[in-house]
This record gives structure tokens, sequence and C-alpha cells, in this order.
């Protein structure tokens, strides 16, 4: 009973999470493709780095950029 009530605040922390990023899930992969040597300069260079790979880039992640004015 007390794993069920430690699961369920985490599971909801998560959810609340991914809410607010809808863009993350959408360029994960991509930033893990052809942005890795820059994960950790901040979000500005990952950002810049997904737009010197605009072609190569899912239709998701392309569509989360386009919708955030990218």
């Amino acid at each position: 009973m007390t794993r069920f009530l430690f699961i369920i605040p985490l599971f909801l922390c998560a959810s609340v999470a991914q809410a607010q990023q809808p863009g993350h899930d959408a360029c994960a992969r991509d930033v893990s493709r052809f942005c890795r040597a820059v994960m950790n300069n901040g979000d500005g260079a990952v950002l810049a780095c997904l737009k010197q790979n605009r072609t190569r880039l899912s239709k998701g992640c392309d569509k989360v950029l386009t919708e955030h004015g990218q």
C-alpha cells in the first residue's frame, strides 16, 4: 500500500513536467542524434543546433519549432 501511495505523486509530477514541455518528446531523438555535442551547453546551443540541422529533423520536431516561431 505504501508503494502505491509513493508512486502516485511521482506519476503526477512526471505528467505535469511532460505537459509543460510538449516539444521535448518530439525533439528528444533529434537532439540526441544531431546535437549530442552541445547538449551540456544550454538550451540556446541546442536550439541553434536544431536550426542548423532543420532539413534533417523529424516532422514532429520541425512542427514544434515552427509552432514556437523558430
